[in-house]
C-alpha cells in the first residue's frame, strides 16, 4: 500500500503566527487517491534539520511531500534541504528561471538578481510549472521514493497539486484504490460509554472505526478503502447501520450537519418558535440559537422566570436557558416545552474555558433528545 509523509516548512508556524492549513488541505487529497499517510511534522527554517526530517520520511514512506521554504530569500531553505537530504547538489535550470521572469513581467516588474535562487532545484529532479505564483516547484525521483516540494502559499500549492502532483502520482504510484470517510456524531453519551457499545467494530480493518471526542460531542469516523466511490460506501454504509442500532437516539447527525442545526430543524419541523437565554456563557448558546438573550448573574430561578416571560412574550412553544457557574465547574439548564418545564444540574470536570460550549451542547442535546422522544 502506497504511504505519505506530509512536512510543512516555516518558523512562522512554529511561533504561532500563522496557522498550517496545508497539512489539512493535502492529507484530505492523499485520502481521496487511496495514499495511507503515516505522518505530518512542522520543521522551522533550517537545512539540517529539514534534510534530517526528509531523510526519516524517506524511510517510511514512499511519498515525502514539503511545503513552504521555496522563495527567493536566505530563509528560504527547502531546495538546499532537498538535495543534501538525497545526496546530490542544486542545479540552476534556465527553463525554470524563465518561468520566474515570466511570471514577474506579468506584474510589471523585473526579477531582482536573489530571486535567481528559485530557479535552483536539486540535481536530477523533474521541474514543475508554477502558473499561479513564482517559486517553481521540483519532484527528486529514488527506486522507492518520490519527494514533492511544493509552494507554502496555500493556493498555489492548491493548485500545483491538482494540475500536477495527483496526476503524476496516479501514474507512478498505480493508484487504483480510494479512501472514503463517513464522520457520524454523536451526544449525550461519553466517549467511554460509545466505546463499551461499538468496541468490536473499533477492531475492524477495513473499515476502520475510530473515536474522537470534542467538548460535549463524540464523533465515530468510518473510513473505507476500496476500488470505487460505490464500494467504499457500501462498506460504511453496512457499519454505519451497526452504529446506528446500537446507539439509537445519541446519534444526531452525520459529515457536516452540526447538532445546533439539528435542533433548529425539529423546531422548525414542528411549526414552533423557539427563545433561549443564557448567563455566563460568554455568547457560545447565542452563535448557535439565533435571538438568544443574555443575562448575567442568573440562579436557576431567576433563568426559569426569565424564560417563561420571554416564552409569553414571544408566545414561542419552547424555551430553552443554560446559566453557568465558572467557579464551581458547572451549570443548570431549563427546558419548557407544551409538555411542561424541566431543570437539569450538570457538573463539569475539564478546563473551565471549555464549560461554556460544554454545557451549549449538552443543553442543545437535551433538548434534541426531548423532542425527538416525543416524534
Amino acid at each position: 500500500m502506497t504511504s505519505a509523509e506530509i512536512i510543512t516548512i516555516g518558523t512562522e508556524i512554529l511561533l504561532g503566527e500563522i496557522v498550517d492549513t496545508n497539512t489539512r488541505y493535502l492529507a484530505k487529497n492523499l485520502r481521496g487517491l487511496g495514499i495511507d499517510l503515516y505522518r505530518t511534522i512542522t520543521i522551522g527554517d533550517n537545512e539540517e534539520r529539514i534534510a534530517d526530517a526528509i531523510r526519516e520520511s524517506m524511510r517510511r514512506a514512499d511519498i515525502v511531500i514539503t511545503t513552504g521554504g521555496l522563495g527567493p530569500t536566505v530563509d528560504d531553505p527547502t531546495r538546499e534541504a532537498v538535495a543534501k537530504a538525497v545526496g546530490v547538489q542544486t542545479e540552476f535550470r534556465e527553463d525554470l528561471w524563465q518561468q520566474v521572469v515570466a511570471t514577474i513581467a506579468r506584474y510589471g516588474r523585473t526579477p531582482s538578481e536573489n530571486q535567481k535562487r528559485q530557479a535552483y532545484v536539486p540535481q536530477g529532479s523533474i521541474g514543475i510549472h508554477n502558473p499561479v505564483g513564482t517559486a517553481p516547484c521540483f519532484i527528486v525521483e529514488t527506486k522507492r521514493n518520490a519527494v514533492i516540494s511544493l509552494p507554502g502559499v496555500p493556493n498555489e500549492m492548491e493548485h500545483i497539486l491538482h494540475e500536477s502532483v495527483i496526476p503524476y502520482l496516479q501514474k507512478r504510484f498505480h493508484l487504483d484504490e480510494l479512501i472514503k470517510i463517513r464522520v457520524i456524531h454523536c451526544s449525550g453519551l461519553g466517549e467511554g460509554s460509545i466505546d463499551e457499545k461499538i468496541g468490536d467494530l473499533e477492531k475492524l480493518s477495513n473499515p476502520t472505526v475510530g473515536l474522537a471526542a470534542h467538548t460535549g460531542v463524540v464523533d465515530i469516523r468510518i473510513a473505507a478503502k476500496a476500488k470505487s466511490e460505490s464500494e467504499a460506501n457500501a462498506m460504511i454504509a453496512e457499519v454505519e447501520k451497526q452504529v446506528r442500532e446500537r446507539l439509537g437516539l445519541v446519534v444526531f447527525g452525520v459529515d457536516e450537519e452540526k447538532l445546533e442545526d439539528v435542533v433548529l430543524d425539529l423546531i422548525a419541523k414542528r411549526g414552533w418558535k423557539l427563545v433561549a437565554i443564557e448567563s455566563g456563557l460568554g455568547g457560545s448558546l447565542s452563535r448557535s440559537i439565533p435571538h438568544t438573550a443574555s443575562l448575567s448573574a442568573l440562579t436557576v430561578d431567576s433563568l426559569t422566570q426569565a424564560l417563561r416571560a420571554a416564552q409569553a412574550d414571544s408566545q414561542a412553544e419552547a424555551a430553552l436557558g443554560v446559566v453557568a457557574h465558572p467557579e464551581e465547574r458547572s451549570a443548570d439548564m431549563v427546558m419548557i416545552l407544551p409538555t411542561g418545564e424541566q431543570t437539569h444540574h450538570i457538573t463539569y470536570g475539564g478546563p473551565p474555558r471549555s464549560l461554556p460550549r460544554w454545557a451549549t451542547n449538552l443543553a442543545l442535546s437535551w433538548l434534541r433528545t426531548t423532542l425527538e422522544e416525543m416524534t
